[in-house]
């Protein structure tokens, strides 16, 4: 594909795109473009469409085909307690976990995202109802399944399944938990309740609160790193502090390590960590499209940056906002002062720093009061046996209002060490002797350094393609699965066609070898194609013998020559002749006059039937 024809490709994706989401609210965007593309591809390859123009005509013409193109592009492969180890550990680690964590009378609230036609939901229900029993279940958990199809939720409300869908529970689980209905079997009623079914976009919706176990397996892999961000962001905010996300073996948490704790990557299982390394999720920028999405990144980024730059300022600094709360504690305070991350967010007036090496809470009130920026000079602060002097800058902030909205507390070290003079001259001497050592260290460290990084960057990339290869393989796998249920199905149905087409023969020979009377079928090329057990008897040739052979050229006790012209004209004409008696020798020797009946056959490629039998009142020759 040419430069040229692949921009058309990409830009005719991101039209249908917008098409799907602008008719009938499905948002595409999301998801990672080669796995979307490839599938789209697949369904227009099956209508004829030759681009996506044509295809996006055939679906403003044809409302049915926008059903088929969201079944091919959401593949629903799902089954009960899918990948049983996973769900093993799920029931022996986590759930007893989630139950010691929450009161007797406190309601477990659980969230299968992307449950596709319901049976990850069920088997939540029968996992808690076996660990708690029947009845506390019943009263105490509640199952959130959603997902954005919208056929497929139509039978996860059902609760009703094949006997197939079963095969993965214990008989005694399926008897416990499946009532047959017909030649199907229904979720029991009463935890049936506590299953509750919406439509829901993970990528678009606000996100189901207050969760002790989040299940989203096999879904996150489908959308691009962007997308996945956004995810997680909803996912941390919806999950109470401590409580569990389980993903599927294709996904993973590999940059949020501030939010989640790995319980066990084998079976991708997670956790989320008190508080939080990045703000929460913020609902009202959920829906933000084109310009003002690319604004909120802007804006995201600058404030990164702004609070990178903050951090790295060189003079330790603590800010203070108007409630007198901890706001900003950069590096260079962290490590002169021994604060952390955690004092962000802590009164002010808790920390050693506020009035020592000297008072600052009345100063940081003075300044707001005056409006001006105070100074310090020379503060002395005893560091173990060392004394060390600060100047402190004490700044109010003020906000757009013109009102006071922080406070700003620089410190600088002013200290001079008493034998200043003999060091400056020692290192005078040191540094020239050292410096050209030291440049051409400094020189080889910067390469180093480039080197690593570049190495650096390049693990990175690696990662991620890693990463992504492995997604698209269990995407790929999923489709196959798909493909391979449906050859199953096509598998059963030939199966069934081919035992009615044996019946069928077998009963289509019996009827010809009950006629006593010799039958031969001839198609249109006067070739044997049938040749019962009655024309055995009488000429003594075995089908095998004569089965595909032309009729004329046999030679049997029946002279064939003078039939030629009655065969032709039965085929000419399509109609029965009279009968034409003939004298023949028949396989035991006896000479006899048989009756030869020529009849249209109306079967396969046409062709006559002979009715061949010893002619009783001619008698004998």
């Amino acid at each position: 594909m040419s430069d040229a024809q692949e921009f058309e490709s990409d830009e005719g994706l991101e039209v249908l795109l917008g098409f799907l989401r602008d008719a009938r609210g499905f948002d595409f965007t999301g998801y990672k473009r080669s796995t979307l593309g490839r599938r789209i591809r697949k369904r227009m390859a099956e209508v004829g469409a030759r681009s996506y123009a044509d295809y996006r005509d055939r679906l403003e013409t044809d409302s049915g085909e926008f059903n088929t193109l969201f079944n091919t592009i959401l593949i629903n492969v799902t089954a009960l307690f899918r990948d049983p180890d996973a769900w093993t550990f799920l029931q022996r680690e986590v759930v007893p976990e989630i139950i010691a964590q929450r009161e007797p009378d406190e309601e477990i609230r659980v969230w299968s995202a992307g449950c596709s036609s319901g049976e990850e939901a069920y088997s939540l229900a029968i996992m808690f109802a076996e660990a708690l029993g029947i009845d506390e279940a019943v009263h105490r958990v509640k199952i959130y399944g959603t997902d954005v199809d919208e056929e497929a939720l139509k039978e996860a409300r059902s609760g009703l399944y094949p006997a197939k869908v079963l095969e993965a529970l214990a008989p005694e689980l399926r008897d416990k938990y499946f009532e047959q209905n017909g030649n199907r079997f229904g979720f029991r009623s009463d935890l049936r309740r506590r299953v509750i079914f919406g439509r829901h976009d993970i990528t678009r919706d606000a996100p189901i609160s207050r969760l002790d176990l989040l299940v989203c397996r096999n879904t996150l892999m489908y959308f691009n790193v962007e997308a996945q961000t956004q995810i997680v962001d909803r996912f941390h905010f919806a999950l109470r502090e401590g409580r569990f996300l389980f993903l599927g073996k294709a996904e993973m948490l590999l940059n949020d390590a501030e939010r989640f704790d790995v319980v066990s990557m084998g079976q991708r299982v997670f956790r989320r960590r008190p508080g939080g390394g990045t703000p929460p999720y913020q609902p009202t920028t959920v829906k933000i499209r084109g310009g003002s999405g690319a604004e909120l990144q802007t804006a995201a980024r600058a404030r990164q940056l702004r609070d990178l730059i903050l951090d790295a300022v060189p003079s330790p600094t603590v800010s203070v906002d108007a409630e007198g709360l901890v706001i900003l504690v950069n590096s260079a305070a962290r490590v002169q002062f021994g604060l952390t991350n955690n004092d962000v967010g802590r009164p002010f007036q808790d920390l050693e720093i506020s009035y020592r090496p000297v008072e600052l809470r009345s100063l940081i009130e003075q300044a707001t009061h005056e409006r001006r920026t105070l100074r310090i000079n020379g503060a002395e602060r005893r560091v173990g046996e060392e004394t060390q002097f600060l100047d402190v800058l004490i700044q109010p902030l003020v906000g757009a209002n013109s009102l006071a909205a922080a406070t700003s507390i620089t410190f600088t070290d002013v200290t001079v060490p008493t034998n200043l003079k003999a060091e400056v001259k020692r290192v005078g001497e040191d540094l020239e002797t050292a410096y050209e050592e030291l440049q051409s260290t400094n020189e080889e460290l910067e390469t180093t350094n480039e080197e690593l990084q570049s190495t650096n960057e390049e693990l990175e990339t690696t990662n991620e393609e890693l990463q992504s290869t492995n997604e698209e393989l269990e995407t790929t796998n999923e489709e196959l699965q798909s493909t391979n249920e449906e050859l199953e199905t096509m598998n059963d149905e030939m199966r069934v066609r081919t035992e009615e087409l044996e019946e069928t023969r077998a009963f289509l020979e019996g009827v010809l070898a009950s006629v006593g009377a010799g039958v031969v079928v001839l198609d249109r090329e006067l070739r044997v194609k049938s040749w019962n057990r009655g024309a055995v008897d009488l000429w003594g040739l075995r089908p095998d013998e004569v089965v595909d052979q032309p009729f004329f050229g046999l030679d049997f006790g029946l002279p064939t020559e003078p039939l030629r012209e009655m065969v032709q004209k039965c085929l000419d004409t399509g109609k029965r002749g009279a009968p034409l008696y003939l004298a023949a020798v028949t396989r035991l020797g006896k000479t006899v006059t048989c009756a030869v009946l020529c009849s249209p056959f109306d079967g396969h490629n046409g062709g006559v039937v002979l009715l061949m039998e010893q002619s009783r009142n001619q008698g004998s020759g």
